[in-house]
């Protein structure tokens, strides 16, 4: 397949009209010129056994397409090859007709290509690349058998397994599963195949919004695919989505394996655990990766980040001190970026500055380095050097829009996380005025707002927000919880969350926010519903302290203290958690 295919297939995608007129073009060019402008077409070999007549008629429309009449150059050279069923002959009509932006004239040619030659597995894998380009899933059930047939065997499992990636990019995900389905499920009676099959299908299937069947498809690809790992990454995808029973299935593939397969699913298991906020159970995966491995680098860092976010310093450093000795010396790669910067973050919770300045030098990150910078302006101001702070991030390089927003956003956030309320507004305001159209610094302004004790500006600026982004979720929420949270308007409170919800229906957060109205309206019974489900979904510290005092309020003490613990276990110096239980005179 000619490296061409894919720019041109670019340009079907970009859209175009149909081919140039064919009208008189055959007349339009005599052997004189044809000779003089062309001499060998660069689709055939020297040696091509055509005849004069023919020879000369793919002269003609080399020219044709040179002289930019791309449709009579396109005609000649497919009608060529349905006579010779040549496929250089075929592949020159698709990429003139691709040249042309006439994807259904491409399309044309390399059927006429596969039906010439029945055997072959190019015009088939053409065929498909151009149904892909035009977005036509419909009509690439026939195709995909076909290709499957006549490729390889060897080279079968490499075809089934591109395949949800190359259907990824079609607009019906349902009308491409069903397509792709018959071809899959036939596959997958073949023992070779069992695995890779059902595991493509159930990619599909979750691609499709089918996430129970794409389960049910990752449990016989584990049935019938011996050894193999992907059944078990299937199950992570689903257990991202949190699909019920899909972490039953990548724990029971885990169960008693210790390949190099294994060690890394497991791992995967671990970061996904993470990112969902269940450390406890993240460290347990480990525990037994650095028990059994302690040569492998990666468990170190992802175990020197979870002991940091419980507030165990010691154990932290030891981890990610660890992870840097068994990682490659090299001081730009991201994990070494990433572990020096989280023990710049260990050094300072102990308060050893000048430590946490020094984890920072090695790093010579190009990419890292506004991270990094940040990192050391936060140090410098906590060193009593706030003017020199703003200084260094001021003087940061910005080559245009985004990193000037970045500077400033990066400043805000400076004397927000030093407590400096009143200065970040005024930086923020700065960054709202350069990007007025910028929805989320106008949100973080509000937000730093009401931090200043500026509760009408945040409510004047909430407001205005929501009249200039009425789809922007997040201020309905930010707007309704403060009410909630001080008590007020309460019936605005609610419509304002439910507002959020209908615009942001999968986030714990704002259903933190809605029970948490409910709560202040008194509905305890919903309130804990609401926060209990939003809770599974993402277990935050945050959403743990309203849960608790829901449950505290309607007398389930031991209950209210069971998931405090749970979110002191997840940060411990979390500052609503640490509130509430303050407020309540809690000891969980």
């Amino acid at each position: 397949m000619r490296s061409s295919l894919a720019a041109a297939l670019a340009l079907v995608l970009l859209g175009g009209g149909g081919l140039a007129s064919a009208a008189n073009g055959e007349a339009a060019a005599t052997k004189q010129q044809a000779r003089q402008q062309i001499k060998t077409p660069a689709t055939l070999p020297q040696d091509s056994g055509l005849s004069g007549e023919l020879f000369f008629q793919l002269l003609v429309g080399e020219l044709q397409v040179n002289q930019g009449q791309p449709g009579a150059g396109y005609t000649l050279m497919l009608n060529a090859a349905r006579k010779n069923k040549r496929p250089e002959l075929f592949r020159r009509a698709v990429e003139i007709a691709l040249q042309a932006r006439s994807g259904d004239a491409a399309l044309q040619a390399a059927r006429a290509w596969a039906e010439a030659q029945p055997r072959a597995a190019e015009p088939q894998r053409f065929v498909l690349q151009i149904l892909q380009a035009l977005d036509r899933p419909a009509e690439m059930g026939a195709p995909l058998d076909a290709l499957l047939r006549l490729t390889p065997v060897g080279q079968r499992q490499e075809l089934i397994l591109a395949l949800p990636q190359m259907l990824a990019r079609l607009g019906d995900k349902s009308v491409a599963l069903q397509a792709a389905a018959p071809m899959l499920q036939q596959a997958g009676k073949t023992p070779a195949l069992a695995a890779p099959a059902w595991t493509s299908l159930g990619r599909l299937q979750l691609a499709a919004g089918q996430p129970a069947l794409a389960l049910e498809s990752a449990k016989k690809a584990m049935a019938l695919g011996g050894k193999s790992p992907l059944p078990a990454w299937l199950g992570l995808m689903l257990l991202e989505q949190r699909q019920p029973g899909a972490e039953r299935l990548v724990q029971r593939w885990l169960a008693g394996r210790d390949s190099e397969d294994a060690r890394r699913v497991r791992l995967e298991y671990a970061r996904l655990l993470t990112d969902q906020l269940r450390p406890a159970e993240a460290r347990e995966q480990l525990a037994i990766l650095t028990r059994e491995h302690p040569e492998l680098a990666e468990p170190w860092l992802l175990e020197g980040l979870l002991s940091l976010q419980q507030g165990q310093l010691d154990a932290a450093s030891s981890a990610l001190q660890r992870y840097l000795a068994l990682q490659p010396a090299e001081p730009a790669a991201r994990g070494s970026t990433q572990a020096r910067l989280l023990l710049s973050q260990v050094a300072e919770k102990q308060g050893q500055l000048d430590v946490a300045l020094s984890w920072l030098d090695p790093i010579d990150d190009a990419e890292a380095q506004p991270a990094v910078q940040t990192r050391r302006a936060l140090l410098m101001a906590r060193q009593g050097k706030l003017a020199e702070a703003r200084a260094l991030l001021r003087g940061l390089p910005a080559e245009g829009p985004a990193d000037e927003r970045r500077k400033l956003q990066a400043e805000a956030q400076l004397l927000r996380e030093l407590g400096h309320h009143a200065e970040a507004l005024e930086v923020y305001a700065q960054a709202t005025q350069r990007f007025p159209q910028d929805a989320d610094l106008a949100y973080e302004r509000a937000m730093v707002a009401e931090k200043a004790g500026q509760r009408d500006e945040m409510e004047r600026l909430l407001r205005e927000l929501i009249a200039r982004s009425p789809d922007y979720g997040h201020a309905y929420n930010a707007l309704g919880y403060s009410l909630a949270d001080r008590n007020v308007q309460l019936e605005e409170a609610r419509a304002l969350v439910l507002r959020a919800v209908e615009l942001l229906p999968d986030d714990p957060f704002i259903q933190d926010s809605l029970g948490w109205v409910e709560f202040r309206l008194g509905n305890l019974a919903e309130a804990r519903r609401v926060l209990q489900a939003a809770f599974e979904r993402r277990a935050d510290p945050e959403i743990a302290a309203h849960l608790g005092e829901v449950l505290w309020t309607d007398g389930q003490q031991e209950a209210a203290r069971a998931v405090w613990r749970q979110g002191l276990q997840l940060q411990i110096d979390n500052e609503t958690l640490l509130r509430t239980l303050q407020r309540l005179r809690v000891q969980p």
